[in-house]
């Protein structure tokens, strides 16, 4: 008797049968179960969503059973150990599960937070991998202490590659074995970042300059790939800028702003400020007043703008590592990814500039799906709630971050008609369960 998964690969179970099975409600085996609804999250555009909430929601037994077993399906570990829907729970057992491919592991490995880097350092599998390890080396969260047991521990997995002592070695030196000199100093360089993440207020200008290097040569292909496309805001002007950027300033008050620097270039004539040939004549108070008579404030907003307006991308990347918090707040929205994503890096950004990121809607869907890569944001529980009840963050990101949401908010973004269908079902299918849970204690 085939199974029921054989059916709906082949498309063969009726439209009221597809939608039980996107729910979980089809009476097969609980790893049948599983593998229907990955197969429909991946592959079907009609129950799609549906399958992924219900997966999001799904028994936390039954899906470590399913973590463990080494004959489970790849499509079901693969989605199991993708980023986007781990459970911590679940990831000890994929780590160990030899059914789990290295390319994955080394997926995982390369951008793994704290908590997740934790389980992969403790894994005797991935330990033993050298591809895991040499992405280990170059992880942002790696610590100092952690980073000297990978070279023992490489070193046993990889015995037939002597020369990575002299890779080591060889980041102090020439650059004459690129492919063996290049992990040195990232995992240098991994600790200054890791130590300005913990006190973004008070970052040497060594560190800036040291993650302005990091950055440039980690996305030397990205930025060569752009070439000198110019800066283009996501949204309008004064949705970038907001509304109390460039405020509307009545002309009279321009005007007697510009009077008192009139004096000192004309003495004879006490009005000259406002004729065109006094104008010419006096080139100097305009200068020092700010460009055509502006008052300094809205001065110093336009050069923000005009500033970056002349950068190329390598600058606008240096200006989002090292600049200003106005600086970063509008390349946040650059259009060229590199740009946008630099800001993330920055050393002195601070939790209430990435609060702010979370809830934007005017900034790419890379930068909301680089939000939850690191540990550091992710403990900041306002991060959290705005990207899930911003309608603009993917639909698998929401999903998974839904289930830190406190009671209140996930009543709240139940009705949030901003957001998808999707997550007002799964937030008003969570709100009613912990609710039931709260009144039962």
């Amino acid at each position: 008797m085939a199974r029921m998964i054989d059916q709906i690969r082949a498309s063969k179970l009726p439209s009221n049968m597809m939608q039980f099975a996107a729910r979980g409600a089809l009476q097969v085996p609980p790893a049948e179960n599983i593998e229907i609804l990955v197969h429909l999250a991946l592959h079907n555009k009609v129950f799609g969503e549906l399958a992924r909430m219900t997966l999001a929601g799904w028994d936390e037994k039954a899906c470590l059973a399913a973590a463990c077993n080494p004959e489970t399906p790849p499509e079901v570990l693969g989605y199991f150990i993708n980023p986007d829907n781990l459970r911590p729970r679940l990831l000890p057992a994929l780590l160990e599960n030899p059914s789990v491919h290295e390319t994955q592991l080394v997926k995982l490995s390369t951008a793994a937070m704290r908590d997740t880097l934790e389980a992969i350092l403790k894994s005797r599998r991935a330990m033993s991998l050298p591809a895991v390890i040499e992405v280990l080396k170059s992880n942002p969260y790696i610590r100092k202490e952690e980073a000297q047991l990978l070279r023992p521990a490489q070193a046993a997995a990889q015995a037939i590659a002597p020369a990575v002592p002299e890779a080591q070695s060889a980041s102090t030196g020439t650059e004459s074995q690129p492919k063996l000199e290049r992990p040195a100093p990232e995992a240098a360089t991994t600790t200054a970042l890791a130590d300005a993440e913990h006190d973004p207020s008070a970052p040497s200008a060594a560190e800036g300059d040291e993650a302005v290097s990091v950055y440039m040569n980690d996305h030397a292909a990205d930025i060569a790939a752009e070439g000198e496309k110019p800066f283009q805001s996501i949204g309008g002007v004064v949705e970038l800028l907001g509304e109390d950027y460039l405020p509307v300033v009545d002309s009279a008050e321009i005007s007697e702003t510009a009077t008192p620097a009139s004096p000192p270039t004309d003495a004879n004539s006490p009005v000259a400020a406002s004729t065109p040939s006094a104008t010419h004549a006096a080139p100097k108070p305009a200068a020092k007043h700010g460009a055509h008579g502006k008052p300094p404030s809205a001065d110093k907003r336009e050069n923000t703008l005009q500033k970056i307006n002349r950068l190329d991308v390598k600058g606008r990347i240096q200006l989002a590592l090292k600049g200003n918090k106005e600086e970063r707040s509008i390349l946040i929205r650059d259009g060229t990814k590199v740009v946008a994503l630099a800001v993330l890096e920055a050393p002195k950004l601070a939790d209430g500039e990435v609060e702010k990121f979370a809830a934007q809607k005017n900034v790419l869907e890379a930068v909301l799906r680089q939000i939850p890569l690191k540990r550091r944001f992710m403990k900041n529980y306002i991060v959290v709630r705005n990207l899930v009840a911003n309608p603009r963050t993917p639909l698998d990101l929401g999903l998974g971050l839904m289930k830190n949401l406190l009671i209140q908010d996930l009543k709240n973004i139940s009705a949030n008609k901003e957001v998808s269908e999707t997550i007002r079902k799964l937030a008003l299918k969570m709100y009613k369960q912990k609710l039931d849970e709260a009144n039962k204690k």
